[in-house]
Order: structure tokens, then C-alpha cells, then sequence
């Protein structure tokens, strides 16, 4: 048994506070929650003072795969964009930074991840639980090579049957995909009582909730109603950005979409760090997660942000700025009306997000700018996404009798959120993790495997 006395506990539920608690774990499972009480001969002991436990981390768009552009410089790069997985390395990530189970919300190796999920829950590997989605639900395009191109409705009830069968356990429809693709991956979809998401563009979201897609993708970043000459099927030149100018938080625009969502029971998915790394003057990753990158994608994220910190102002980059205030604003908007809100971080592009990092990046953000408290935001990074996934009996929250999925913090995050960031200890079925020895594992790894 462990016992973990005088600790603060975020239970993950949304309530209050718990102060100098003390945590007894057996096996797999918190046995005991409460102040004080006698210590069972032969218990392992450790005193917390100082420290918080919260449930870990439900990251609810954390891919696998890292972005490459070949041949990145300062003048930009060449094509082909490429995915390449990394197995190896992002689960511990994950794992180090707190995050005990994630949904891959996107798949370019959907084998790797299937049997990802199979090694790990084996113990042959180190890394969250895994829920693996399948192959990318994509139309015609040449975005990113890597990708199945649908070939009209058939194919797409067909692909949802196959990788059904091979054990995915969600799906992502993408930018490209039509409303009948759509509409007929949801239908197969839901009678394997499976979940459909979506990183839309060519499809909006009014149109993919009258569809009954399950949740939806990067908050409100994506969503194209309202940009200009945007043709059914199509996706705009625009891929949202003058949507989400045009919908300002308290437009009627705004409230008729909020309200769709939540009569459809419509999730929505908060990627944060992904668009705020777009904007210039932020501050440079923590050195731990520098870390982590080859040289190569460290020189990468180097030159990326030194572009975007170095680009003249001007009316497009102030429409950016302006849209992420909306974004966040629209969030909170949401979930006052009632929404359903999860995190997630979208581990792509140049190295700005990275796995289990962006995790607790996420988490700041939602206090720091879409206004949510540190308890309400601790709720939709954990018990939120353990109940879209119906893992809530198990996992989400610090609760006697649910499974010892657990991150131990320096610090107070309920005063101060950064300190989130203070990952110390990591228990995942009830087994803890050195979360430093985890990335030292990993130093220099990023972006090879």
C-alpha cells in the first residue's frame, strides 16, 4: 500500500480544494481519501507537504507523429510535409508530464497505434493508456501524402467497418471530406457504438452537428460558416480564420452556433497551445521541453519562431491575434451555455507543441486566457475527456475506488496554474514514474522516434 499524507488534492470534479488529505492506494486503486486516519503496518509512507495531486491528464488530441517540413530554414522549407511516428518517444513524454491516457484524435500509422495500446497495456512498453483512432476520414486532397482519400460514401461506411474490425476505437473525420462521406461515417460509426470527431473545413460545423458528429476539433478555430464564397463540399481559402472574425463572442452568430452544439450534444475539443504558438512575442519553450528535440527539429522550431517574432505587423497578423481572443472567449461562452468542453494540444508543426508539455500548456490557457478557474480547468483536461471516452468509472478524477491515475505537483495549481507544470511523480494503474528520469530517457529524441 501507499500512503500519501498531508497532500492537496484537484480532484478533477470541478469542487473545491482539498486540503492536507491523505491518499492510500492499493494495488490498481484508491482505497482511502480523508484527513488523518491510522497507516496500515508495512505501508509505504510519503509525506506531501507542499504538494498537490491531481487525476492525470485526458488528452484529447495527442497525436503520435511528429510534423516535418524538410529542409526547414529561415526562407521556409520544402515540400513534402511528412508525418513520421514517434513511438517511442511521445508516450513517455506524455507520461512524464502527467497525462495517463490519450485519444491519438488522428492516425497516419494506425497499426502502430492499435498495437501501441496492446504493448503498453501489457507492460512492455512505457506510456499512457492509449485510445487509438483510426486513419484520418479524408476527401480529396494532397495536404499531407500520407492520408486514404475517400472515394465517395461507400468507401467511407467501408473504412469505418475495417478499422472497426482492427480495433480503433474512434474517428477523425478532415478537412476535406464531404457531407455525404461524413454523414455516412457517423452512421457506421455509431452502430459499432463508436464516437466520430472532426477537424473540419469543407463541412461546417452547423452542417456536421445536423449530421450528429459527436465533437469537434480546435475549439472554434476551424469552423467555415461565414467565410466569404465558401461552396458546399468545398473548403474555404480561408480553412475559418474570417469565421471566427466575423463571430465575435457575443454576435448572434455566435449564440445560434453555441446553441446548435449544445441542443445536438455537440463536444468540443480545446487545442490552445497549437493557435497561440502562431502568434509572435511568446515566450520560448521551458528548457525541459527544448530537451527533447533532435537537433534538427530544435533548429526547426528555431527558425519558425523567429519568423513569426520577426513578421512585420500588419492587418493579417492582427486578425490573428484578434481571433485567438475570440476563440478563448467563445470557449467559455460554450460551456456557460451548457457545452462540453475536453483538451487536448495537437503535437504538430514546428516543435512549439509538444507531447504531454502542450498537455499542461493547455491547462494554463484555459485559465490564464479563456477566463475558466484552475478547478474548472483541471475538470475539462481530466474528467471531461474520461467521460466522453466512458472511462469515468475508472479514471478522471481523484475518487476512492477509481484507478490510481495520478500526477503529484510541486506547488499549488489551484493559486498559481504554471505550477502545473511541477510534474514530480506520475502513477499510472497505481505504478509511479520518475517524471525526470522519464525525459531524460527521451533527451535529444523528439522528432527521430
Amino acid at each position: 500500500m501507499k500512503v500519501f499524507e498531508h497532500v492537496r488534492i484537484i480532484d478533477g470534479t470541478g469542487g473545491p480544494v482539498l486540503e492536507d488529505q491523505t491518499i492510500a492506494i492499493e494495488g490498481k486503486k484508491i482505497v482511502r481519501i480523508g484527513k488523518g486516519g491510522d497507516v496500515p503496518a508495512g505501508a509505504e509512507v510519503h509525506d506531501l507537504t507542499g504538494y498537490t495531486v491531481l487525476p492525470g491528464l485526458v488528452g484529447m488530441h495527442d497525436h503520435i507523429y511528429y510534423l516535418q517540413r524538410p529542409n526547414s530554414t529561415a526562407a521556409g522549407s520544402e515540400g513534402p510535409t511528412l508525418l513520421p511516428q514517434m513511438s517511442f518517444s511521445a508516450p513517455r513524454m506524455y507520461l512524464a508530464n502527467g497525462v495517463t491516457t490519450i485519444r491519438t484524435a488522428g492516425s497516419v500509422e494506425p497499426y502502430a497505434d492499435i498495437n501501441l495500446r496492446r504493448l503498453i497495456d501489457a507492460g512492455r512498453m512505457i506510456g499512457p493508456h492509449v485510445e487509438p483512432t483510426a486513419p484520418y476520414l479524408q476527401g480529396v486532397s494532397d495536404i499531407f501524402m500520407q492520408m486514404h482519400t475517400l472515394k465517395g460514401p461507400e468507401d467511407a461506411t467501408a473504412f469505418v467497418d475495417f478499422w472497426a474490425a482492427q480495433g480503433s476505437t474512434n474517428f477523425k473525420a478532415y478537412m476535406h471530406i464531404t457531407r455525404a462521406e461524413l454523414g455516412a461515417a457517423i452512421k457506421e460509426a455509431h452502430a459499432h457504438h463508436l464516437k466520430v470527431t472532426g477537424h473540419l473545413c469543407s463541412v461546417t460545423y452547423p452542417e456536421a452537428a445536423e449530421l450528429g458528429i459527436d465533437n469537434l476539433e480546435h475549439g472554434f478555430f476551424v469552423n467555415t460558416q461565414l467565410d466569404p464564397g465558401k461552396q458546399p463540399d468545398v473548403c474555404s481559402r480561408e480553412t475559418g480564420s474570417v469565421t471566427l472574425s466575423k463571430m465575435t463572442p457575443d454576435s448572434p452568430e455566435a449564440a445560434a452556433l453555441i446553441k446548435l452544439l449544445v441542443e445536438h450534444h455537440v463536444a468540443i475539443t480545446s487545442t490552445l497551445p497549437v493557435f497561440e504558438a502562431s502568434l509572435a512575442g511568446k515566450p520560448e519553450l521551458r528548457t525541459k521541453a527544448l530537451a527533447t528535440l533532435t537537433p534538427q527539429a530544435l533548429e526547426a522550431y528555431l527558425y519558425n519562431r523567429n519568423r513569426r517574432n520577426t513578421t512585420p505587423d500588419s492587418p493579417l497578423t492582427q486578425r490573428g491575434a484578434q481571433n485567438y481572443r475570440n476563440a478563448v472567449q467563445l470557449e467559455h461562452k460554450f460551456v456557460d451555455a451548457g457545452g462540453f468542453l475536453m483538451a487536448g494540444l495537437d503535437p504538430t508543426g514546428n516543435g512549439a507543441t509538444l507531447p504531454g508539455f502542450g498537455d499542461q500548456h493547455e491547462v494554463e490557457l484555459l485559465v490564464m486566457d479563456a477566463g475558466f478557474t484552475p478547478e474548472q480547468a483541471v475538470r475539462v483536461a481530466t474528467l471531461n475527456g474520461a467521460i466522453y471516452l466512458g472511462l469515468d468509472g475508472q479514471i478522471g478524477s481523484v475518487q476512492v475506488g477509481k484507478e490510481a491515475d495520478l500526477m503529484v505537483v510541486k506547488g499549488n495549481p489551484a493559486k498559481t496554474i504554471t505550477d502545473i507544470e511541477n510534474v514530480e511523480i506520475v502513477l499510472k494503474d497505481g505504478v509511479a514514474y520518475d517524471s525526470d528520469k522519464l525525459l531524460e530517457s527521451v533527451r535529444g529524441r523528439y522528432g527521430e522516434y
